[in-house]
């Protein structure tokens, strides 16, 4: 393991009754070829499982062969109905054919923005062992259990479930038979009414310079707050607006700032979920390629505009005009 992996969790994270997965990180793709660490997660079939189940349908046969000759019982035709059943279980212990299976669903709907499947890692497949990459998300029995309040999200999930199957069905005539919710995750890479309210407020309070809030809205950025000590978080922070509104401070440029602000964050141990945390990473990136095409473009004068004016339409008119200006 240690020559293909450079971590390898040996407690399984799933377990079904053919297979079992653990999480892991991928050292080599290929032997003597050294790729990008990725995460992965390596398919393992269970012991004997393919014995086991051989022999478990020969017993079954046996039994369903003998219905056949109960009055009553001969029309239910279970011997066939068994034998059926049976090529398509052990069909399922061939992991490699697994791996061609994720192939194929991957260029079907390889023009799709909100379905994706594991990708698997060749030449690491064999009939007993599948590597694929790890895929991140929440399992949609939650959507379908709970989550209240985010009804629209659970519309989105149910209609983009519906027209996968359909496609399956309809256009590509191969289909996933076993759509479960473990086999399905959901990622939700859209805002919540309240992470975009918390967001704004965060950028609105920076484009005002007020450190305060600016502070208590990034405290309200994650549902699980782990803060220590949220107070001298707020104090330090708002020391720090309080010297970029001096004439000194006015020298520093906003992207520094942000920068300044993060370190806040990191120090005092302030969790920011993943959504959130995208949107504000993005913003910095951005920044970043802007001051290299033009070293004088002050996002924060952009961001200000956007927010702070009372009338929307006549905003992004002075939006447009700094972006569309020689």
């Amino acid at each position: 393991l240690s020559d293909i992996f450079e971590e390898f969790d040996e407690a399984p994270v799933a377990s079904g009754s053919i297979a079992q997965v653990h999480r892991g990180t991928l050292k080599f793709q290929y032997p003597g070829h050294k790729v990008k660490s990725s995460e992965v997660a390596v398919k393992v079939r269970h012991p004997c499982v393919e014995e086991i189940m051989r022999r478990d349908f020969v017993i079954i046969k046996m039994a369903a062969k003998l219905t056949t000759f109960v009055p009553g019982l001969n029309w239910f035709r279970l011997d066939e109905c068994v034998q059926q059943f049976s090529l398509y279980m052990l069909s399922q212990v061939d992991l490699s054919r697994e791996a061609s299976h994720l192939s194929r669903f991957i260029y079907n709907f390889r023009g799709w923005k909100d379905a994706s499947f594991p990708k698997p890692v060749f030449p690491l497949v064999h009939p007993s062992v599948l590597v694929e990459s790890f895929e991140h998300g929440e399992s949609v029995a939650r959507y379908v259990d709970g989550f209240e309040g985010h009804e629209w999200l659970k519309s989105k999930v149910a209609h983009i479930g519906t027209n996968a199957l359909l496609k399956m069905l309809l256009v590509d005539n191969f289909v996933h038979a076993d759509m479960h919710p473990g086999n399905i995750l959901v990622r939700n890479n859209e805002l919540s009414k309240t992470d975009r309210d918390n967001l704004l407020g965060f950028f609105k309070a920076v484009a005002r310079r007020d450190g305060r809030t600016a502070a208590e809205r990034t405290l309200k950025l994650s549902k699980q707050q782990n803060c220590p000590n949220p107070q001298t978080f707020v104090e330090e922070v708002e020391e720090v607006f309080r010297f970029w509104g001096t004439a000194e401070g006015e020298s520093v440029h906003p992207a520094d700032c942000m920068h300044e602000l993060f370190e806040k964050m990191r120090n005092h141990r302030v969790n920011i979920d993943g959504n959130v945390s995208t949107v504000l990473f993005t913003t910095l990136v951005l920044e970043g390629w802007q001051r290299k095409l033009d070293p004088g473009y002050d996002i924060m004068r952009t961001l200000q505009k956007m927010l702070l004016k009372t009338d929307w339409m006549k905003s992004l008119s002075y939006t447009v005009d700094g972006l569309m200006a020689p």
